[in-house]
């Protein structure tokens, strides 16, 4: 009798292009706040402490564009006080175009640190020297934007947190079209969701906006459109220069998706059991998703919308957000 035959692995997914040239950062490299890569401007006139940041992730390049373009065209602001910060530097120096994930971050994802327990630890990694060192500027910060990318080919998506102040920073912004209730991941706290910036009772706020696939041209376009007009909500850029540099065609009406589940990986025997995709609509519910060893990953209602899937599940890691869609 013949073996029975044995089922194919899964095909490894093609590679994305790199469709733009990555910015040389070292003549940023001494800031000016006495911490490498930061740099910060402030206006005779008051105003918020605003912070632009690139680079939470080594490989996530579209935020590193759009503040190198910011310096390099001495943006400077009207009010208040400018911040711009490279922040896993490391970590981006070690792009390899050949694998190109791996640079995400050196020791641990800079972005699951950001509570109190960690920063205040023992535990050392590269991710957490250099947290502790921006830390003082992120608790200077008035209004915080984090500018990310994601693995998969997806619209851009503004990841407003789980409080109502996100959500109108976002609509005051008034791009991208999709914005993200979610309250963050369970390996971490997200810097966006940092302190001050977490309170409902506190003024202070943060945006992370999620640009587009990590190396399309149209990411660091994306950046750079929402820096501008997020400093422009805050009356801090000029009016002239907004006029050269911001784009005045018509935006999409945006929409707002509330996060009811966040799947984590609890096994090493995770998998989706169809393709998954930023954005798709589940129509039906009870649908399966996928297995995590015994257990099924199930739609618990109709019209779910499935949020940054993970390109590659791994244990302890998020494996896909399920959202309704509010309005």
């Amino acid at each position: 009798m013949d073996a029975p035959a044995r089922s194919a692995a899964p095909a490894t997914p093609a590679l994305p292009a790199i469709e733009f040239d990555f910015p040389d950062l070292e003549r940023w490299s001494q800031g000016n706040t006495g911490v490498r890569y930061a740099w910060r401007f402030a206006a005779t006139a008051p105003g918020p402490h605003v912070t632009i940041q690139a680079l939470t992730h080594g490989n996530e390049a579209c935020g590193a564009l759009c503040a190198d373009w910011l310096l390099a065209h001495e943006v400077r602001p009207t009010c208040g006080t400018l911040c711009i910060i490279f922040a896993n530097v490391d970590a981006y120096r070690d792009f390899a175009p050949h694998d190109p994930y791996a640079s995400r971050c050196l020791d641990e994802d800079f972005n699951r640190l950001w509570s109190a327990d960690v920063l205040d630890g023992p535990r050392r990694t590269r991710e957490l020297v250099r947290a502790r060192e921006l830390r003082p500027l992120y608790d200077a910060t008035s209004h915080l934007l984090d500018l990310h990318s994601m693995t998969d080919p997806c619209a851009p998506l503004a990841l407003a947190g789980r409080h109502d102040k996100g959500v109108a920073l976002a609509r005051a912004i008034g791009i991208p079209e999709n914005i993200v209730i979610d309250a963050g991941h369970a390996a971490g706290r997200r810097l966006r969701d940092y302190a001050a910036f977490d309170d409902p009772a506190d003024a202070r706020s943060a945006l992370l906006v999620e640009c587009g696939q990590h190396w399309e041209r149209a990411a660091p376009v994306v950046a750079l459109q929402v820096a501008l007009r997020f400093l422009r909500h805050f009356d801090m850029l000029d009016p002239a220069f907004a006029a050269e540099h911001l784009d005045s065609g018509p935006v999409a009406p945006q929409r707002t998706i509330e996060i009811t589940d966040v799947v984590t990986i609890e096994t090493d025997d995770f998998s989706f059991v169809a393709p998954v995709s930023g954005l798709a609509v589940i129509a039906k519910a009870g649908t399966l998703l996928a297995r995590d060893g015994a257990q099924e990953i199930r739609t618990a209602y109709p019209n779910a919308v499935l949020v940054m899937p993970a390109r590659r599940p791994r244990k302890g890691e998020t494996a896909v957000r399920i959202g309704r869609v509010l309005d």
